[in-house]
């Protein structure tokens, strides 16, 4: 990343995509900075997981093989209302229409982002999300 640091140790993510490079690459960028994290390549994978992994954070794509985005949030909202959390979500998907926009913010989305996306900046929103420090 830049000439800016954010420490994720100790961060629990869950990232949502069918694509595997995109699942690769944030895997490798969180957990060189020390997160845990989790990835599913579609949504009935992703609320497998969710029975035994408490993520702080999710970041989702919106197209799924098996289900939109914007219903596995709902799904996931759900089952963390039962326990008492409230995780935030990013959207980061390929769509840059404004309905898709739309309608993922409307589901309860907190940030909705095209790709490609800057990694820092990717880095920073969730840092943002989560209440982490970054230092120079």
């Amino acid at each position: 990343m830049s000439n800016q640091s954010i420490s994720f140790k100790g961060l629990r993510l869950l990232v949502v995509d069918d694509d595997a490079d995109t699942r690769t690459l944030l895997t490798f960028l969180f957990e060189l900075d020390g997160a845990e994290i989790i990835t599913a390549a579609s949504a009935s994978d992703a609320l497998e997981i969710m029975s035994f992994f408490k993520p702080d954070i999710l970041i989702s794509d919106i197209y799924l093989p098996d289900e939109n985005g914007c219903s596995l949030l709902t799904k996931i909202r759900k089952l963390e209302a039962k326990r008492g959390r409230n995780i935030p979500a990013i959207a980061l998907t390929a769509s840059a229409f404004d309905e898709d926009r739309n309608r993922a913010l409307l589901a309860g989305y907190d940030i909705y982002r095209c790709k490609p996306i800057d990694l820092d900046e990717l880095a920073a929103m969730v840092a943002s999300l989560t209440r982490l420090e970054q230092y120079a």
